[in-house]
């Protein structure tokens, strides 16, 4: 038995073979024709020495030829390490060689930033460069630091699937960068990272799947899904497999539209959607009802299943998706790089919590206290903070950084957890709200406040689209709560305002001190919040409160 992530998808293409498996703009494949891709690809990379171990960066967005890239990786057992197409040259610089790239494939309009890079990598020895789907004539040169065009890599290289026997222990690799710090590379077995990312547990029962269970189901009616995320962020990489193991078919966009999303959604009447909270959710309610307003509509009937993760999905945001589309499931869920999947919620419009994420704790999901106590999820103590750790399928620890991972991955009564640094809170019937990052949490004048509850109840306040909240230093307090907010159009906000709104769900001591209108709150590509901007653009801040 391989419990090997190209095993599990050869698995699925040899019980659908015909069925599409991705469709990207104009572009579907087969199940057949996708696995024929990338066994060309993956003959290329072993006649250039590429094969298990090897670490393999992928920097493009979203594209048939991307998903290519992370199976042929897999086939001949090297690393895919998932590179951020947004990141500058020093950031890639720090990624090349804190991952030790041996091969890099990359779209075709980063040359330019490849070529100031590559050179200061010796072991960085193969590059091919991919189309974009976005620039197909894009004719920037590769040739400067020896750069492959795909349609050359490819050439006459077999289709056939002839390579060795796998090992579930070989390396999956996900790099993330969270909301602070550098990036770290997550260490996954292949057998790990399938049961608590790729769908090797049933999610709501906690039960494991055999080899060929999702597989099986590849003859059956199948779903079509659409991720809206960057397959660069682990979720989305996630979410494809799991969905590419089980013979579905995957909508993926090179970049997020909400006009564009909509009109995906009806053509291919897709069924099951995954977003990063308010960043996609916000403009995607905003876009459907737009189109109402203007007699215009969008239909959406064949939406069975709304999904969030990642990032807060709010509660005035959610009440008007669950207003447009009374008749479909919408889940919370929860979980981090380190920790794979954590817990998924149902969400009743009638109970929705203004805190963050109420969600059923998954199998070996454990809340701790500061003294590294289990506290257990019952009724008795509900009301109980603690940090949030999974223990059973976890990853190795973080690439090259023994510091951290002994910091991150815990041994508590003789088993192995990895506890990122999320904080949740025991509510009555077996459930745990999701508070947030420890890291960053504002301790003022000894009390805790977790960013995300702020960030919750400052959304649903008319004049603000966005907002962060964090940490400034205060001589009375040791730190101040300061929102950083970016205003809907054509609004206005005060500090007093907004702190005079904000009474009514939170104490004194939650209240924003300091307020910092922008332009844009500061996210990355897959909506995550970029914490450590948000402070420097807080410590420029005006409006605060002097008493």
């Amino acid at each position: 038995m391989a419990l090997n992530i190209a095993d599990l998808f050869e698995h699925a293409v040899d019980a659908a073979p015909d069925n599409p498996a991705v469709k990207v703009l104009d572009r579907t494949v087969t199940y057949a024709e996708l696995e024929a891709e990338a066994n060309r690809l993956a003959h290329f990379l072993a006649s250039r020495g590429i094969g298990t171990g090897d670490h393999v960066g992928i920097y493009a967005k979203n594209s048939v030829e991307h998903v290519v890239a992370v199976l042929a990786v897999v086939k001949v057992r090297a690393v895919c390490i998932n590179v951020n197409y947004r990141y500058t040259e020093g950031e890639l610089n720090y990624l090349f060689d804190n991952a030790d790239v041996k091969a890099l494939l990359h779209e075709r309009p980063y040359a330019p930033l490849v070529a100031a890079c590559a050179p200061r990598h010796e072991q960085l020895q193969t590059v091919v460069a991919l189309p974009d789907p976005t620039a197909p004539d894009d004719a920037s040169d590769v040739g400067s630091y020896g750069g492959v065009l795909y349609a050359d890599a490819v050439a006459g290289q077999s289709a056939e699937r002839d390579f060795g026997e796998r090992s579930p222990d070989d390396l999956h690799i996900i790099y993330t960068g969270g909301t602070t710090g550098f990036p770290k590379g997550v260490m996954w077995r292949h057998e790990d990272f399938w049961r608590v990312l790729g769908g090797g547990i049933d999610f709501m029962t906690g039960e494991p799947l055999e080899e060929h269970d999702q597989s099986r189901q590849a003859t059956d009616p199948r779903l079509v899904t659409f991720p809206f995320s960057p397959l660069m962020h682990g979720g989305a990489q996630a979410g494809l497999l799991m969905h590419l193991f089980a013979g579905h078919l995957t909508i993926l966009e090179p970049k997020f539209d909400a006009q564009r999303t909509w009109e995906v959604i009806d053509r291919e009447k897709v069924q099951l959607v995954f977003m990063t909270g308010d960043a996609m959710a916000r403009p995607l309610i905003e876009e459907y009802e737009r189109a109402q307003e203007a007699g215009t509509p969008y239909d959406g009937s064949n939406l069975i299943s709304i999904a969030s993760s990642a990032a807060i999905f709010s509660p005035p945001v959610k009440e008007r998706w669950m207003k447009a589309f009374p008749n479909a499931f919408f889940t919370d869920s929860i979980g981090a790089s380190e920790t794979g999947f954590q817990g998924t919620g149902l969400q009743d419009p009638n109970a929705l919590s203004k805190d963050g994420p109420v969600v059923t704790p998954g199998p070996h999901v454990i809340v701790i206290d500061d003294d590294n106590r289990v506290l257990a999820v019952t009724d008795e103590n509900a009301g109980k903070v603690g940090r949030i750790g999974r223990g059973g399928h976890v990853p190795l620890g973080y690439y090259k950084d023994e510091k951290k991972s002994a910091e991150t991955f815990l041994v508590i009564e003789g088993q192995r957890y990895a506890v990122p640094g999320d904080f949740a809170r025991v509510e009555e019937g077996g459930r745990i709200t999701m508070l947030g990052r420890g890291s960053n949490c504002v301790n003022t004048g000894g009390e805790k406040v977790y960013p995300e509850e702020v960030e919750m109840a400052i959304k649903g306040h008319p004049a603000v689209y966005d907002v962060l909240v964090v940490g400034l230093p205060d001589e009375r307090y040791g730190q101040a709560v300061a929102a950083v907010v970016e205003l809907r159009e054509g609004h206005t906000l005060e500090l007093e305002e907004l702190r005079s709104y904000l009474r009514r769900d939170l104490s004194g001591y939650k209240l924003p001190r300091a307020l910092t209108i922008v332009e844009q709150v500061p996210r990355n590509a897959t909506g995550k919040a970029q914490y450590p901007k948000a402070k420097e653009m807080a410590l420029t801040s005006t409006q605060e409160v002097t008493a």
